[in-house]
């Protein structure tokens, strides 16, 4: 006979390790599984389209965030006009369960690819946490009940912010990168009540999400890309404990890493290798051209062109003049190099001579994150460049274009059930073989605009477009 006790007590730990396994690998925040792409889901439909394989589709607003998933929920954001609104859907059916306008109290700047709804939302599985520009933190039950509010901003940012928030244990972080005011937060995700702020002021414009990390037997620790500096942070205090110099001056794309290293990518237009600049000291500047003496310059102070022409890139808190600050920022501008690089994790203080390892400086994307896949590190540029990186080395293992999905990418490359999906702005899907040879399987139409990332959870592909979020999955 069984002894029921014992056996109570058996299924009850196997249950807890089972949830704690899954509660790792499902796709919760932006990228999945700590922001890496990667997700273990099987039995994808690698055949799929408009009429193929097709489960659902739900009509949305327009949003650049990507699709979160709990157990039986999808969450989302969108704009419909100049209105906010999160949405919780059914994941079996792609039901809208709830709809919530969230205020907007102010229109920030947005670049032209940006939009008001970009953040992807987090969630614990219960609860869901979103982000926006115009507006700030705010949380809501599964259910679409509303938990709590944290309103920040206004953001000094011409291009708009999208970073998004991410959760380790009780606390919701948020990096809030931009050209004045740069900070992170962290929040206790069940009473929206601020822990700690940390003040990134020397740091500009930034979009990367920030990704976990743990050192053996340490507390945990949250990495952030920002302009031409990676930081690692305690997770408890908000307190620096690493960093590493060299990063670009503008971060778009998140970090990935594996159990020793994190690759770091980063392009900015002007930052190409054979394009930096020493540039003299401010005060060498103030002695040339400062004809009132009051330490700062105005436009009509400064002779060169160049400058004048681009004054925002210049004056980056908007006070109408050039101060040392505003300086050094634009010296370390001109010093750094866009970058794919590959650094070792872990130390404490400046870790830039001892972690550097290798640095890639061709075909370099603009927005989408690397993604990291059985030893190899992808980048897909604009045009369709894919490229394939020895992550041991750096050596290219292969680069070519996916010849019929050319175009604009947004959207990162993922990676599960032995297949790497990229998308083109233009909606073409590509289904990749994996590998130092990698080759297109197929394209897929979709014939819609897409911007977000791809989800996958239980053999099913959730791709959100302009217009839908569609439900990808073998037929039975």
């Amino acid at each position: 006979m069984y002894d029921v006790p014992n056996m109570c007590s058996f299924v009850l730990i196997f249950f807890l390790l089972c949830s704690s396994v899954f509660a790792a690998t499902e796709w919760r925040q932006f990228r999945g599984p700590n922001g890496s792409g990667v997700s273990d889901a099987k039995g994808l439909p690698l055949e799929f389209g408009v009429d193929k394989n097709l489960l659902w589709k739900t009509t949305l607003p327009q949003g650049h965030s990507s699709p979160v998933l709990s157990p039986d929920r999808i969450f989302l954001t969108g704009h419909d006009k100049e209105e906010l609104f999160v949405f919780g859907l059914d994941r079996k059916t792609g039901k809208q369960l709830w709809r919530k306008q969230v205020p907007r109290p102010r229109k920030g700047e947005l670049h032209k690819a940006n939009g008001p709804a970009s953040s992807s939302p987090v969630t614990d599985g219960e609860n869901v946490y979103f982000f926006f520009t115009d507006f700030g933190l705010i949380s809501f039950t599964k259910d679409g009940v509303e938990r709590w509010r944290m309103e920040l901003g206004p953001f000094n940012s011409p291009m708009g912010l999208s970073s998004s928030p991410v959760l380790s244990g009780n606390k919701l972080l948020m990096n809030c990168d931009s050209e004045s005011g740069s900070f992170m937060i962290g929040v206790n995700k069940d009473t929206g009540k601020q822990l700690w702020r940390r003040d990134r002021s020397e740091f500009t414009r930034g979009f990367s999400t920030p990704v976990l990390y743990q050192q053996p037997n340490q507390p945990m620790e949250a990495i952030i890309a920002g302009s031409t500096r990676l930081v690692s942070y305690s997770v408890d205090t908000g307190e620096p404990i690493w960093w590493i110099d060299g990063l670009t001056w503008q971060l778009k794309p998140t970090p990935v890493m594996d159990k020793e290293n994190i690759y770091v990518l980063g392009w900015a237009g002007d930052a190409d290798q054979g394009n930096q600049e020493e540039i003299a000291d401010f005060k060498e500047y103030l002695v040339k051209w400062d004809k009132n003496g009051d330490g700062k310059l105005s436009k009509e102070e400064i002779p060169e062109k160049k400058i004048v022409n681009q004054w925002d890139s210049f004056d980056l808190d908007r006070t109408g003049f050039l101060e040392e600050r505003d300086w050094k920022l634009y010296q370390a501008r001109k010093k750094v190099v866009n970058a794919v690089r590959s650094f070792k994790l872990g130390g404490k203080g400046d870790m830039t001579a001892a972690s550097t390892q290798w640095s890639y400086y061709k075909s370099l994307p603009n927005v989408p994150s690397p993604l990291l896949y059985e030893g190899i590190l992808y980048i897909c540029k604009e045009s369709g460049i894919l490229t394939a990186l020895d992550a041991k080395t750096g050596k290219v293992l292969k680069q070519a274009r996916l010849t019929d999905a050319p175009g604009d990418y947004f959207s990162s490359p993922v990676a599960a059930d032995g297949r790497i999906f990229t998308i083109s702005h233009e909606g073409k899907v590509s289904v990749i073989k994996p590998g130092a040879a990698w080759e297109v399987e197929r394209t897929i139409a979709l014939n819609e605009d897409v911007n977000a990332t791809p989800a996958f959870e239980d053999g099913k592909i959730y791709i959100r477009t302009h217009q839908h979020l569609y439900c990808f999955g073998k037929k039975e």
